[in-house]
């Protein structure tokens, strides 16, 4: 039986004071038993959240790494290794926002996977489509090639010590979500495509929806066979709003 997961990306949103305030509000809630939770804030209140949550059943990660996993000279980044020393125990890789924007390839998506993994570190791989791939029926193609190029670099092994969070780009922060069935549909083709190569690891990984995840929605999103919780993006900025959302995946 797979534990929901509900990971919060607090994405770059926050201050010394309104972390403060959210800490504040995510050490009230009560979190249901069986569902694992976790928060990504911005790099610089890493330290500021692992210690605000201290002894709060709430996981720290981080929402990048540098490729190389260990110290050294690479100005602005930071390495796995570093991110374990902080407390962090997941990191995200691969998100859209970095694939788009910053023009990270699927190689350099797979480096930062496995200098991760090289730490200790639980990657979390983001994969997802863009409204045009989606509209010309390239959904399962884009997501495939996405998930094979760490499957082909690192072997499929790999996937026993990861997570996948499954995002449509076109439901990021445009208030958009993709019915259950259709993320249903692309979460079932991830799961058979490691499958395919591993039977054992495909039954055992966590695939998480992201993608404008409400408390409304998530209770039907969670009920499908093959969603294993949410990567959630402005909802995570409300403590109440991610506390329903958390108790979703428990009910």
């Amino acid at each position: 039986m797979r534990r929901p997961l509900v990971a919060g990306n607090w994405k770059m949103h926050g201050t010394r004071a309104s972390v403060a305030e959210l800490i504040k509000g995510l050490r009230q809630l009560a979190m249901p038993a069986g569902v694992e939770v976790a928060v990504f804030p911005p790099c610089l209140y890493i330290g500021q959240v692992v210690e605000g949550l201290a002894g709060k059943s709430i996981l720290v990660g981080a929402q990048n790494c540098a490729v190389e996993p260990l110290q050294g000279a690479l100005t602005g980044e930071v390495a796995a290794s570093q991110l374990q020393d902080a407390g962090c125990s997941l990191v995200l890789v691969g998100h859209s926002e970095r694939r788009i924007l910053l023009g990270e390839s699927d190689d350099w998506v797979a480096r930062k996977f496995a200098a991760a993994q090289s730490c200790g570190l639980t990657p979390v791989l983001c994969v997802g489509e863009t409204r045009e791939q989606r509209e010309s029926g390239k959904t399962l193609e884009v997501v495939g090639r996405q998930l094979d190029s760490v499957i082909e670099s690192l072997g499929v092994g790999v996937f026993a010590q990861a997570v996948v969070a499954y995002e449509p780009v076109w439901a990021i922060g445009t208030g958009l979500t993709a019915s259950p069935e259709q993320a249903q549909q692309v979460h079932a083709a991830i799961r058979a495509q490691l499958a395919a190569e591993n039977a054992d690891v495909a039954r055992g990984v966590r695939i998480l929806y992201g993608g404008s995840v409400k408390a409304a929605s998530a209770a039907e999103l969670f009920g499908m066979p093959d969603i294993d919780g949410g990567l959630v993006g402005g909802a995570s900025l409300n403590a109440d709003e991610f506390g329903a959302i958390c108790r979703a995946a428990g009910s």
